[in-house]
């Protein structure tokens, strides 16, 4: 073999292992840094629950039949307990499709489903300055404390005001909070 057959035979190897290396570098470090982003993707959602319903001293997960990409139950909701362990409410996430994209929201009903407790506007790709009003205090605090038979728009009846030109967004968030809750409520009697 020729001195630059060499050469490139040695180059080769070297990117072999260096290759290598990463690669199990990559792999020793995925693991417990997926197991951490789980632990704070968990840490995330009970805080945000935890402003929803105030009052809960913990939240317990109710499962469903399906499971996720990694083999887990998914969460279907969650029943919120007073320090006796009483339920209090329930919290949940709901994804509603909006204007422009998928709207995702956090939300919470008290237990006897009268009323709203709140809900918050977690993600979404609405229109800025338009649909995008739906992330604002002045739209979400419409929701503090709103009787479970009145959240509905204003036009339809009820005690939400649409953002005006927002129409689209407004209605896909109410019908997040509605849907959820109606599920909620079916699967607690």
């Amino acid at each position: 073999m020729s001195d630059s057959g060499k050469e490139t035979a040695i180059v080769i190897a070297k990117i072999v292992l260096i290759s290598i290396v990463a690669a199990l570098l990559l792999g020793i470090t995925y693991v417990p840094t997926s197991a951490q982003l789980k632990v704070n993707e968990a840490n995330a959602k009970t805080e945000i629950l935890a402003g929803l319903i105030s009052d809960a001293a913990s939240f317990d997960p109710v499962y469903g039949d399906t499971v996720d990409d990694d083999g887990n139950p998914v969460i279907l909701y969650y029943r919120a307990l007073d320090s006796s362990g009483s339920i209090i409410g329930y919290a949940f996430f709901q994804s509603q499709t909006g204007a422009q994209g998928i709207i995702v929201v956090a939300g919470a009903v008290d237990s006897t489903f009268s009323y709203v407790y709140g809900m918050d506007v977690l993600s979404h790709s609405e229109t800025p300055g338009l649909g995008a009003k739906i992330v604002t205090d002045d739209f979400q605090s419409k929701f503090i404390d709103v009787p479970l038979a009145s959240l509905s728009l204003s036009k339809d009846g009820g005690a939400i005001d649409a953002i005006t030109g927002a129409t689209i967004s407004s209605t896909a968030v109410v019908d997040a909070l509605n849907t959820k809750i109606s599920e909620i409520e079916e699967a607690e009697e």
